[in-house]
């Protein structure tokens, strides 16, 4: 099977433009113009002070209450305006991803990382549009912070696809979603081939559609960037590829909680220690991190800088084995706990760890037993999770 450079994907369809006429509640702002084209100026801080500082205007194509519709459709939930052949499919899925993982995902980390569960912050890194993921083992967070190097492109206006667009797009999104449905992770290079072949590209459908299927109800979605702060600002950049998104939905858990998707490099040549983005995660206290179909990327010093931020800088870490290796979270004096039974990687990977089977077998941390596969590693029989926590 061939695997990803990056644990993501690509797709896209909406009749949006990636953002909806709401600011954070602790904004105010004025607004013109009439439905379907609202302007939204600059945000001012009231009370605590805004999320965001230097919002410019920006070009707002239809009322909020349409990106949830949006999300429904795309997620072919019941009574949403999906084709009832889309909807069969869409449910044949989840039904799939229900039996063969959800459930007992989410019964292993309830009893499990029931501590870390607690923290309100997630920070998911090589996620790309992973919310499912985070969703199943951190329901109760308020932040979500996702990044990979997947675009969040402008979506195309449903109104504008024909019947074959539509078509095409919703079978694309059906072959994607198919993949971590299955295997629990996305295959990138087979999602652009299928998804960049139609109208329909970007992360931002990816992340309506978990959210819907999830529960959530979709409040808004803003275009953002961080600046120099680490402060997430509203943006202009509707052309072309977005730096990121901000969607703020509810869900049956809790009030309004915030999903951050930010296209970014996390090499050290684009994310430092104290560089904006980095600033922006740490501002969220010490988040939990979840690290999952990494690609290896972390044993390459390359990569050191987000290897140090996820060993020192977050409460605890979920892994599989393909995140920060085994030897240096030992090094960083994180307490280990470990499930499955690890016996290697795949073998189109050259990051064997002899040292974490050696782990496995001689009793210096605690093992249990696990009842479903994990990242690349999706057979129970030979999966591997990593749970290192702050002492």
């Amino acid at each position: 099977m061939k695997l990803p450079p990056l644990p993501c994907y690509l797709i896209g369809l909406a009749g949006l433009l990636l953002s909806s006429c709401q600011l954070p509640p602790d904004a105010r702002y004025s607004s013109s113009g009439t439905v379907p084209g609202v302007t939204i100026r600059r945000a001012e801080s009231v009370g605590g002070g805004s999320l965001f500082s230097g919002a410019q205007e920006l070009n707002v194509p239809y009322r909020s209450g349409a990106i949830n519709d949006v999300a429904r459709m795309l997620a072919g939930l019941p009574g949403s305006s999906a084709p009832a052949f889309h909807q069969q499919q869409m449910q044949a899925l989840w039904q799939r991803h229900e039996y063969s993982r959800g459930q007992k995902v989410r019964a292993w980390a309830a009893t499990e990382i029931a501590d870390l569960r607690s923290q309100s912050s997630l920070f998911y890194p090589f996620s790309g549009p992973d919310y499912l993921f985070a969703h199943e083992l951190f329901p109760q967070a308020d932040t979500y912070i996702l990044c990979g190097l997947e675009p969040a492109e402008p979506l195309p206006d449903l109104r504008a696809l024909t019947a074959g667009d539509m078509a095409a797009g919703l079978d694309s999104l059906r072959t994607a979603l198919s993949t971590i449905m299955s295997a629990g992770y996305f295959i990138t290079t087979d999602m652009r081939r299928d998804l960049q072949a139609t109208r329909f590209r970007g992360v931002l459908p990816v992340l309506l559609t978990f959210l819907a299927r999830t529960g959530a109800s979709v409040e808004s979605v803003d275009v953002v960037q961080i600046d120099g702060t680490g402060t997430p600002v509203l943006t202009t950049a509707m052309g072309g590829s977005a730096p990121g998104l901000m969607i703020r939905f509810r869900s049956g858990l809790g009030g309004l909680k915030k999903l951050f998707y930010f296209r970014q490099d996390l090499s050290n040549g684009s994310t430092r220690l104290g560089g904006a983005f980095l600033t922006f995660v740490a501002k969220q206290g010490y988040p939990s991190a979840l690290v999952k179909s990494a690609s290896y990327l972390m044993h390459d010093e390359a990569f050191s800088n987000v290897r140090q931020f996820l060993t020192q800088r977050t409460r605890g870490l979920i892994q599989d084995p393909s995140g920060v290796p085994y030897r240096s979270l030992v090094d960083a004096g994180l307490s280990l706990h470990l499930y499955g039974n690890y016996q290697g990687t795949l073998g189109i990977f050259s990051q064997q760890q002899p040292d974490l089977i050696q782990a496995y077998q001689s009793g210096r941390h605690p093992v249990s037993n696990v009842n479903f596969g994990f990242g690349y590693l999706y057979g129970a029989e030979t999966t591997c999770i990593m749970v290192a926590r702050r002492p």
